[in-house]
């Protein structure tokens, strides 16, 4: 059967998400309890799994009354694992779970945390990216190079351009600002910014989009792009090194 996914707001602008599948249903990321309980108990579901991206405490603040509450099986980033509420299990890349439908892999997208994990549902078509790649967007590099993020930002691209990318933060609308600052004579980044300012007025979340939309207008995908290089002065530059300057100015914007 097809994977279920419920947006769950969070706190002031994160995001959880609650997903159904063959393998029963599992929880990503735990900002705080309240919301999440109410979203499951609503729909009579229950929780086996909760799986965290990363350590910072707006994922993770809600782990251990979701623990007690439904006894779910904690799993998290292993090279995180210091820092992170108790885990039952700690994943890397290659440590595949589920099947069909359900089938998760973990995949290691350093740079805002060193251990930061995307989960990427490849059969289902659907990638929790947290505060790895963010709509329009991508998260600080706290931990990590900005070789490292560009690395990871470049893997999570690769994937199929149907990909439903479902990340951490409803952060699109200043994403959109700072991105008609480096490339303004996009159309599609136009049309994308228009399209969330009526979906924010009608309370709409922006932060779920098909990988197809970020790699048209989110300039942190698009570091090779003739106008985006012309506009920072950068022609002759790597691509790294244009992301590092993009995400040099987006700090400071």
């Amino acid at each position: 059967m097809p994977l279920e996914i419920l947006t769950v707001p969070c706190l002031s602008d994160n995001y959880a998400y609650v997903v159904k599948g063959p393998d029963g249903v599992c929880l990503i990321d735990a900002p705080e309890a309240g919301p999440i309980i109410d979203a499951v108990e609503a729909r009579g579901w229950q929780p086996g799994v909760l799986m965290i991206t990363h350590h910072h405490h707006d994922h993770v603040g809600g782990v251990e009354e979701l623990r007690a509450k439904y006894g779910l099986k904690v799993m998290g980033p292993k090279a995180e694992e210091a820092k992170l509420p108790p885990l039952d299990m700690g994943l890397a890349e290659g440590m595949n779970g589920g099947e069909g439908e359900g089938y998760t892999e973990p995949l290691e997208v350093p740079g805002h945390t060193l251990g930061h994990l995307a989960f990427h549902f490849a059969n289902a078509g659907a990638l929790f990216t947290a505060d790895s790649l963010m709509a329009l967007g991508c998260g600080r590099v706290f931990e990590g190079t900005m070789k490292q993020m560009h690395a990871s930002l470049q893997k999570l691209a690769a994937l199929p351009p149907e990909t439903m990318v479902y990340s951490g933060h409803e952060y699109t609308t200043g994403n959109g600002r700072f991105a008609l600052t480096i490339d303004p004579d996009n159309p599609a980044l136009q049309k994308r910014i228009k399209k969330v300012a009526e979906a924010r007025e009608a309370g709409q979340p922006t932060a779920q989009v098909a990988l197809a939309e970020e790699l048209a207008t989110n300039p942190f995908l698009r570091c090779g792009d003739p106008g985006i290089r012309a506009t920072l002065g950068m022609e002759s530059a790597s691509d790294a090194e244009v992301f590092a300057e993009i995400r040099r100015r987006k700090d400071a914007f």
